[in-house]
């Protein structure tokens, strides 16, 4: 009776748009401002000159001016940035996309223990990831420098975070070490929802090992590998912590990456307001890259 009397209730109460609104509109409120009013606040400040102290200088444009027109170092981090969508989307998802499938394939009790050893990086603190492997590449007593020397290959070694050819691609290197669990978490869920009927029909309709990824199975899991990629994109673009407990951007600034100059130029150079001219691309950048990716799989569905 009790039931079935708080049914009725909770119905006619969800049933009243004013007590609906009554309880969405504050935390649609809250939300809304957490993220307009730090927006607002950077497309302000991008406007003006100042060092954090004292009075600030309106200078109007001269901030995106400079950016764009006198700043090689912000298209060095944009073209980081660029550098590792590229090799996340088309080396770490295929190895992860097909190490899933991989997964899928054997008994069920080796592919829960090899997952859970792929996902554990991704488990492990970001500051204890990036200082086990600032030891691993470190020139004189790093374990990779070590084992080349060991095998013979010691023309191999080198600073691997202090020589500008190497640092990028070893920063680089760490960042896909700890996120490819999440990568294969993502793809090995969507391998799972693939009906089973359609790989039998598509092979037994002739279908070779590429055509089956290509023309059945990625096709059916757009919408997690369109996830995937923009997850990718946005994770390229925030790149920061990584990056400054592990080079600082060096050696030379070949390390940087666009979040990591943001607070760089804000924080170490007090230059807040072209640091927040640097916020205000980042977050166009984000939203045009994001429309993008959307924009082509809807095209695709069409």
């Amino acid at each position: 009776m009790f039931f079935c009397f708080a049914e009725v209730f909770m119905k006619t109460l969800f049933y009243n748009k004013k007590v609906v609104a009554a309880l969405v509109v504050p935390g649609l409120c809250i939300m809304i401002f957490a993220i307009a009013a730090p927006l607002i606040i950077s497309v302000v400040l991008s406007f003006v000159k100042w060092s954090g102290f004292g009075k600030m200088k309106f200078i109007g444009i001269d901030n995106y001016v400079r950016l764009l027109t006198k700043d090689p170092l912000f298209y060095r981090s944009i073209w980081n940035v660029i550098l590792l969508i590229i090799v996340t989307v088309f080396f770490q998802n295929v190895v992860a996309f097909l190490l899933a499938y991989m997964l899928l394939k054997i008994k069920p009790q080796y592919s829960r223990l090899l997952r859970t050893i792929y996902f554990i990086p991704a488990t492990l603190s970001l500051v204890v990831v990036t200082k086990l492997w600032v030891h691993i590449f470190h020139p004189t007593y790093g374990l990779l420098n070590k084992l080349l020397t060991s095998v013979g290959l010691s023309s191999l070694t080198h600073a691997w975070l202090a020589e500008p050819g190497t640092a990028i691609w070893a920063v680089i290197w760490i960042m896909i070490w700890q996120g490819f669990g999440w990568a294969l978490l993502f793809f090995y869920s969507g391998l799972v929802t693939v009906p089973q009927e359609l790989e039998e029909a598509a092979v037994v309709d002739g279908a070779n090992k590429f055509q089956l990824y290509t023309h059945v199975i990625l096709p059916y899991m757009k919408p997690v590998l369109e996830s995937i990629i923009v997850i990718d994109v946005i994770s390229s673009l925030k790149q920061m912590e990584m990056v400054y407990l592990s080079t600082e951007g060096g050696p030379g600034n070949s390390t940087q990456f666009i979040a990591q100059y943001l607070y760089q130029r804000a924080f170490k150079y007090s230059e807040y307001g072209y640091g927040n001219a640097i916020s205000v691309i980042f977050v166009i950048l984000a939203i045009v890259l994001t429309v993008i990716i959307q924009k082509a799989f809807r095209r695709g569905e069409d």
